[in-house]
């Protein structure tokens, strides 16, 4: 197994680090969370980075790449669901579209054809990502005593209700919407085939 793949692979663990830490419901719990959720979402980009750049692209990390990002954000999202910082439809839209963009790739690679990953979906991840981390950022700073300048800080920017935890949340959203709309609109032809 090359790098990129083994660092693909170790997504997959951090992502099962993230629901363990979750779980635990402890502010230590949430760090350890917090922590391999990060480093997972910085895993994301070098695996893919490294791939191209060492000529590393197979079809094993083609397939395991994005499906180790869409079980992270999945088990993060369901997570913020069942806590109230996420509403339930959005979870639950947000994994419809992952399931429709991994059905159409399957469809396209039986009639031998690519559908690549566009910039649509690259910043949905970011945002999907920034919501996350900011979530997470808030949840610790709830459990927390009292702050420092610095936690205070941390604990307004990432207030629920806050500008950059909405607007990442909302953005995310959208951004779901039109990419798998344009995913459809890109495979439709195979689908009408």
């Amino acid at each position: 197994m090359n790098l990129p793949n083994s660092i693909t692979f170790a997504r997959l663990i951090l992502t099962g680090v993230f629901v363990l830490g979750v779980s635990l419901g402890s502010r230590l719990g949430l760090v350890v969370a917090l922590l391999a959720f990060i480093l997972a979402a910085i895993s994301d980009w070098l695996d893919g980075y490294l791939a191209r750049r060492m000529n590393l692209v197979t079809s094993l990390g083609k397939l395991m790449d994005p499906l180790a990002d869409k079980i992270l954000v999945s088990s993060a999202f369901i997570y913020f669901s069942s806590v109230d910082r996420c509403p339930v439809w959005v979870t639950s839209v947000i994994i419809g579209r992952e399931f429709l963009v991994t059905g159409l790739r399957q469809i396209a690679i039986d009639q031998g054809e690519v559908i690549a990953a566009d910039r649509l979906g690259k910043w949905k991840t970011t945002f999907q990502l920034t919501f996350s981390i900011t979530c997470m950022v808030s949840l610790i700073s709830c459990l927390s005593g009292p702050q420092s300048i610095s936690g205070r800080f941390l604990m307004d920017l990432s207030a629920q209700d806050g500008w950059l935890s909405l607007g990442s949340l909302w953005g995310a959203f959208v951004l779901t919407l039109l990419s798998g709309f344009n995913y459809l609109k890109k495979s439709w032809g195979l689908l009408i085939s």
